[in-house]
């Protein structure tokens, strides 16, 4: 299979289908080989705009939502940001393309993910990614604030400690509900509090409790 053919194909089509407001967006999708992310078996799925599974009850999102999701957060190189749900390190990897490897600090609450993820990144040139085990609900405070903050699994509100790593005027996005699940869009207050948008309904596997 040609996967870089099958890639550019993919960008394509998202960029006929999907409303994205920042070129950025596509020249990132199109850097990052998805192929290298997905179990060997999967790997002539992998340019299908599907969720695939990765193992241990986790997906690697389907292409038009990882498209979503880094246009609306809309970052700008050397922004900080903060990923809960490692997984496979494709979402971090095409955050990567747009503000630096080494600006993406990512949980991911099961240790051979997070192994994995980590040495996936590094042989594929984004080894400065920033991978941490633990409780995604705590985020990662060391290394905040954070300029935006992203959620990759569905929790039941964006978890408080997430939000304070966030600097004032930061953004987060995150898929927000259980059954009925809600991409929320959200700019961080001087006070703490955070000013919502929703931006339709979505569907990812819930958050590690």
């Amino acid at each position: 299979m040609d996967f870089d053919a099958a890639r550019n194909a993919l960008v394509d089509s998202l960029a006929d289908r999907v409303r994205l407001q920042h070129g950025s967006t596509l020249d990132a999708m199109r850097a990052v080989p998805r192929h290298e992310f997905v179990p060997a078996d999967r790997r002539d799925d992998a340019y299908g705009d599907h969720p695939l599974p990765i193992g241990d009850g986790a997906t690697i999102s389907a292409p038009h939502m990882v498209a979503i999701m880094v246009d609306v957060l809309d970052g700008d190189p050397g922004e900080r940001v903060l990923e809960i749900g490692t997984g496979c390190g494709y979402h971090a990897a095409v955050t990567a393309e747009v503000v630096g490897a080494e600006n993406v600090f990512s949980v991911e609450y099961t240790e051979r993910l997070a192994r994995e993820a980590r040495e996936r990144l590094d042989r594929l040139g984004y080894g400065d990614v920033s991978i941490h085990v633990g409780d995604g609900h705590e985020g990662w405070a060391d290394h905040a604030p954070y300029d935006a903050a992203y959620l990759t699994c569905a929790a039941p509100d964006i978890p408080p400690a997430v939000v304070e790593q966030v600097r004032p005027g930061g953004r987060l996005l995150a898929p927000i509900g259980r059954e009925n699940q809600r991409l929320v869009y959200a700019t961080r207050r001087a006070d703490g509090s955070l000013d919502r948008e929703d931006r339709g309904g979505v569907r990812f596997v819930r958050m590690q409790d």
